[in-house]
Order: structure tokens, then C-alpha cells, then sequence
């Protein structure tokens, strides 16, 4: 999908793990203000491909454009200070520290006066966060670890949102809660990318979506096509 003032343009992305090539001119765009879902099953190169679009990783071929900028060529500091933000598979929080720790590390690279004010924003989408403010998050139960690990995203004030298998290993009911926090921050204007494993909520809960197999994007189209398409259903969502 080529689209018109995309905020991000990903054009023939070749990603590999020393000789080991693991994502093939892989090209994608994403509109402003849209969610976007990269599903595909364990393995496709999704991680992958996140952790290339955060710096993280080298480009091998091909071109990441943010906001008409080349992104990659960016460290992973330069990604975060253009306001693309990546919440990890696997939460990646700093255990030892208390939950409002975290959420302030989402703030390390701001110098603006208004980090308690996006705080307290982070405490009112998630207030369970605010009463376990002092706890430390190694203590906390997955779901809370997910909600931390959002709102740390959160304090670093995205523009993109990169959303790493979120639903992994929650309660039905701790997913709903999450899915329903991600259309908010959309809807109050972040672009989000949301990764992951479970095709069927990514599919519902999304604009548009690109279908990752083998680290190549092999389907896409609008969310509400692809979640009726028989070879989809019929693949990855067991029907």
C-alpha cells in the first residue's frame, strides 16, 4: 500500500542475523493517525522487523523513511528522540525498580517541563498503575507488567507506537482492557504499529495489515478483508 503522506515508508527491506538473512525486501507504508497491524505466526520476522525500524538492528538493503526522514540511518537513541517508540515483546522492565521508576525511564530523553503531566495521563489510562506506583515491577502480575510497560512507552510522548505481541500470555479479559487503551491513545492522535501472533485481534482492532510469512509480506489489505478472507481464516485463524 503506497500512501500519500505516509508518516512511515519501509521500501525493500532486507534485514539478516550475520549471513543468515531473515526479512527479504519487505515494503509497507503507514498512514498518519491509522493503526497498522504486521501479523503473521511465530518466527515470520516480525520481532525482527521491529527491532530493525527501533535501530536496533542494521539494515542489510532498502530504505526506512520517517516523516520523510531516513530513519535508517539512525542509532536507536536518534529513533526515540524523532518520536518512534517501541513497547518490547516480553515487557523488558527494569525489575528492581518501582513501577513509577519505569514509567519515568520512558522520559529519559525529554528536557520538556510537562513529563508529570503525561504521568499523570499514563496513571488515568491505567489506574491500577497509580496504586502500585511504589511496587516494583518485577512483583507485578503479566497484565500490570503490560500496562507499565505501555505507559513507559507512553512517556516518551510517540508519534509512532510500535506494539510488540502485546496480547502474549494475558487473560482474555487483561487483552480487552489493553486493546481498548491502544484506541484511545489512537484516538487522541498516535499512529500506532501493532505486531503480533494472535491474527484475529490484530485483524479487529486495525485499519489496515500486512501478512508477514517467512520474512516476506506475502497478503495485505484493509483489516475488515483480510479477517473475511477465506485462505486467512482458513491459515491462521483455525476456521
Amino acid at each position: 500500500m503506497k500512501v500519500n503522506g505516509a508518516i512511515l515508508e519501509v521500501a525493500g527491506l532486507d534485514v539478516a542475523y550475520g549471513d543468515i538473512q531473515v526479512l527479504w525486501e519487505v515494503s509497507f507504508s503507514v498512514p498518519e493517525g491509522q493503526v497498522i497491524a504486521i501479523v503473521g505466526s511465530n518466527g515470520a520476522g516480525k520481532t525482527t522487523l521491529l527491532r530493525t525500524l527501533s535501530g536496533i538492528l542494521p539494515v542489510k538493503g532498502g530504505e526506512i523513511r520517517f516523516a520523510a526522514e531516513r530513519l535508517d540511518l539512525c542509532t536507536a537513541p536518534e529513533v526515540v528522540a524523532r518520536g518512534v517508540i517501541q513497547v518490547p515483546e516480553g515487557r523488558k522492565l527494569f525489575a528492581e525498580m518501582n513501577v513509577e521508576e519505569n514509567l519515568q525511564m520512558g522520559a529519559y530523553h525529554r528536557r520538556d517541563r510537562e513529563v508529570a503531566d503525561d504521568l499523570e495521563r499514563v496513571y488515568e489510562l491505567f489506574p491500577r498503575l497509580k496504586e502500585r506506583r511504589r511496587q516494583k515491577a518485577g512483583s507485578l502480575s503479566g497484565g500490570e507488567q503490560q500496562m507499565a510497560a505501555i505507559g513507559r512507552g507512553l512517556m516518551g510522548r510517540p508519534r509512532l507506537f510500535l506494539i510488540d505481541e502485546m496480547s502474549l500470555g494475558l487473560a482474555p479479559l487483561v487483552v480487552d482492557d489493553l486493546v481498548e487503551v491502544v484506541a484511545t491513545i489512537n484516538r487522541q492522535g498516535t499512529t500506532v504499529l501493532l505486531v503480533e501472533q494472535d491474527v484475529q485481534l490484530a485483524l479487529e482492532n486495525s485499519d489496515y495489515a500486512y501478512v508477514l510469512e517467512t520474512g516476506r509480506v506475502v497478503r495485505e489489505g484493509p483489516s475488515t478483508e483480510l479477517l473475511g478472507d477465506p485462505e486467512i481464516k482458513d491459515i491462521y485463524l483455525g476456521v
